[in-house]
């Protein structure tokens, strides 16, 4: 589970100590708050960079920022047929999400989520 990424030179992590994001641009030695996390959004639980987005898994279902974490909207929410996701991967041009249910595939940046396999 990718908790830390780097999008454009800056380090971007989830501090699972308070469900914030936040960011370095000193290699890690300092960090600073991006994002509180909000009831509406859950708890981040993993992060991955996919072209121009971050792109959360939290409690809630799938979240994706374009200003590199300072906003979130929702993209898909827990209860849409996968379940809650527990890690996001890139697998060329397919997102892949683990989730209890299952291994699930999207081709559109997490739009739409197909099962792979049984």
């Amino acid at each position: 589970m990718p908790q830390i990424i780097n999008d454009g030179g800056e380090l971007i992590r989830i501090n699972l100590s308070n469900n914030m994001i936040e960011y370095s641009t000193t290699g890690g030695r300092a960090w600073f708050r991006r994002f509180l996390g909000t009831s509406n959004v859950g708890v981040f639980i993993d992060l991955i960079v996919c072209s121009n987005e971050i792109i959360a898994s939290t409690t809630k279902g799938i979240y994706y920022s374009r200003d590199r974490g300072r906003t979130w909207f929702a993209r898909s929410k827990v209860g849409s047929g996968c379940g809650e996701f527990a890690s996001l991967q890139l697998n060329g041009a397919e997102l892949l999400g683990i989730t209890a249910k299952g291994l699930f595939f999207s081709r559109d940046q997490g739009r739409t989520w197909f099962k792979r396999g049984n």
